[in-house]
């Protein structure tokens, strides 16, 4: 996710105040947050769920829209998102 530079500082208050929220969600063994060393407005959420239905289900929850309602508005550029396995 890129973020305008002076929205950074607000989005990291989203982040802080939902975390656990996501962490308890049920279905999610893991979340955290990761920036990058040379773009410092450039993050990712890294998180772990149980499977994919447990993921679209946060996706389609209230807790999700919120925490999205306050974080797209933050966006210089089109968020993007990806669903992995480990090889």
């Amino acid at each position: 996710m890129g973020f305008v530079p002076d929205q950074i500082e607000a989005f990291l208050e989203v982040f802080e105040q939902n975390k656990d929220k996501i962490r308890d969600f049920e279905g999610c063994r893991h979340v955290e947050l990761l920036r990058d060393i040379h773009q410092t407005n450039q993050f990712f959420t890294y998180s772990h769920w149980e499977s994919e239905e447990h993921l679209n289900n946060y996706r389609n929850s209230t807790l999700f829209k919120g925490v999205w309602a306050n974080t797209k508005n933050k966006f210089h550029q089109k968020p993007e998102a990806w669903s992995i396995n480990k090889v």
